[in-house]
């Protein structure tokens, strides 16, 4: 049985929707459908393959009953000249109440289930009252949904800054968090007026290359690291992420561009030269244990405990089963720390 994803609702909601007696559709197609919330039109986006259903966060839906007609067409205007009486109605019962909530939009289900409102508000609201009376009004179920600001863009917002229909209202089926590190990053332009969407927040369009970016970055010096090239040592001045490029300083206090591929070495901002591994001596791998051991004590931590068949080795210059000068039984597997101040064990050397 073939199954479509649908978009509906004011909200812009998507969903994966069953047919019945296998009937087939295709993208643009406008029909009636059965959700969660009633009987409601939708519009047929594509098939719901098992790749498509993988990229979907929400799967919620329910059946297409069929394609729409000419008199639901003709249905669905009457509603909307509905909502209009139906939101003033809702504005002067606020009024009339004095609640602290303003009125964005309303939906009306085409099955008639229930009416939905949408509003703006600093804190909850109690609209208990409010609900009963507009349940008389209307006689059909009630339901207030608190938004944001960017929710009220993705219902009543047309057209943004690049001439075309804004994304939350087309094809984002959510919005993803913008930050101003994106417009930094991107070396878009900070003025709010400029990188803020209908909503007045950050642009979501800020978000779709910022991945990208982010990669490219990973593979140049960054800014303030020494570099050496063909025309002599320099550091880092600024990024051209997207060209691949670098501005540089030169020793003698020139500056130019290259290419990513024209530098040989790179040395970090503060290091002395470039990072080499560490190469393990066997001196080095010999007091592993015993700086392991000491790094935890100063971190607060407690040894490692060790098996019980493990006899642990006396400390230089003491004999086995011996107790040290002070009377204790030395510490094994390392040094003392810095700020302990008990005298060495006696040596028998001296």
């Amino acid at each position: 049985m073939p199954r479509y994803v649908l978009r509906y609702g004011a909200m812009r909601r998507l969903g994966v929707f069953s047919t019945r007696g296998g009937d087939r559709f295709a993208r643009g197609h406008q029909v009636i459908a059965r959700t969660s919330r009633g009987q409601e039109s939708g519009e047929v986006l594509c098939e719901a393959t098992d790749h498509v259903i993988s990229q979907m966060k929400e799967t919620r839906g329910g059946h297409i009953l069929r394609l729409s007609t000419h008199d639901d067409e003709i249905e669905l205007r009457k509603l909307q000249e509905q909502q209009q009486r139906e939101l003033e109605t809702c504005r002067q019962r606020v009024a009339e109440l004095g609640l602290e909530m303003e009125l964005v939009d309303v939906e009306h289900l085409y099955g008639g289930e229930r009416v939905i409102f949408y509003y703006l508000a600093e804190d909850r609201v109690d609209f208990r009252e409010l609900v009963k009376v507009l349940a008389k009004d209307f006689q059909t179920r009630i339901e207030m949904r608190q938004i944001g600001v960017r929710d009220e863009a993705k219902l009543l917002a047309d057209y943004g800054d690049c001439g075309k229909p804004v994304c939350c209202n087309t094809h984002l089926s959510e919005m993803p968090p913008v930050s101003m590190k994106m417009a930094k990053l991107q070396k878009a332009t900070l003025d709010p007026t400029k990188i803020s969407g209908r909503c007045g927040r950050l642009k979501c369009c800020l978000r779709y290359e910022y991945d990208t970016y982010r990669d490219i970055q990973r593979e140049l010096p960054r800014v303030g690291a020494e570099v050496l090239t063909r025309e002599g040592k320099g550091r880092v001045l600024s990024q051209e992420i997207l060209a691949g490029q670098l501005l540089i300083e030169t020793e003698d206090s020139r500056r130019i561009v290259i290419d990513q591929s024209q530098v040989l070495s790179v040395t970090p901002r503060g290091g002395g030269g470039e990072a080499k591994p560490k190469q393990k001596s066997p001196e080095n791998e010999a007091d592993a244990p015993a700086d392991e051991k000491q790094k935890g004590r100063r971190d607060g931590r407690r040894p490692k405990r060790q098996s019980r068949g493990d006899k642990p080795a006396p400390p230089p210059g003491a004999d086995a089963g011996q107790p040290a000068a002070d009377g204790k039984q030395p510490e094994t597997g390392g040094t003392p720390p810095a700020d302990d101040n008990t005298p060495p064990p006696p040596n028998d050397n001296d």
